[in-house]
């Protein structure tokens, strides 16, 4: 497949070069939460066929931004992971991923599908590395079978896939309550206060949940016709 290419001497299009062919960032997306295999990938990525999905790996390996490994002990299997350059770009996905939640997401369309691992990237976007000032917590978030957890440290976040060794609160949710916390602007505290979530643990890890976490207010895209001049 021949890599398309603006032909300009611009970081911002050599990049372009690199990540704006289709599924691309998408598949940094899925690898910047930890390795994964070829089918974990397909499974994340509905509608990315698997001859794409081998052409696109190959491309980000080729450019220096993936490569081969293998998982440990028990699944001693073949996967991808993303080299040190392209784990650099979590940055800019992630202000993709806030840009996205306030002025992209609205409600959720029928034809589009949800994985709620997505969420662990979720978690870092919405962060609040001010309210977080100070606490010291670890939080498992359950939602349906998916199990991921969130190591916060005094404003810093490191979110990933699976349960916590020692969670000190544990927050139990169903995907069709957290699709409504995520299209509604609402906080995990909001869904707890309202049943739609259950919580345990420590009472001051569960206190200072309240605005962890917190989604930008959406914002409309259409621009205000411009008023009429009055003499």
């Amino acid at each position: 497949m021949d890599q398309r290419s603006y032909n300009q001497y611009c970081a911002t299009a050599r990049t372009l070069d690199l990540v704006g062919e289709r599924w691309t960032l998408l598949l940094i997306r899925e690898l910047l939460t930890g390795p994964k295999r070829f089918g974990d990938l397909q499974a994340s990525l509905r509608g990315l066929g698997t001859g794409l999905l081998a052409a696109r790996l190959k491309h980000l390996e080729r450019e220096g931004l993936a490569h081969k490994v293998m998982l440990p002990p028990p699944a001693r299997t073949p996967a991808y992971a993303l080299t040190e350059a392209g784990a650099e770009l979590g940055v800019p996905i992630l202000g993709l991923a806030r840009w996205g939640l306030k002025w992209a997401m609205g409600e959720r369309r029928e034809s589009e599908s949800f994985h709620p691992g997505w969420a662990v990237l979720g978690l870092r976007a919405c962060f609040d590395a001010e309210v977080a000032a100070g606490l010291r917590a670890v939080y498992e978030f359950r939602i349906d079978d998916e199990v991921l957890h969130a190591r916060i440290d005094d404003g810093t976040i490191e979110a990933m896939h699976g349960p916590a060794q020692h969670p000190d609160a544990t927050i139990t949710i169903s995907e069709e309550a957290f699709l409504d916390v995520t299209s509604h602007g609402l906080t995990f505290a909001d869904a707890i206060e309202t049943g739609a979530a259950s919580a345990s643990g420590d009472s001051e890890a569960l206190r200072r949940l309240k605005g962890l976490f917190r989604l930008p207010p959406p914002r409309s895209r259409e621009v205000d016709p411009p008023r009429p001049d009055h003499a």
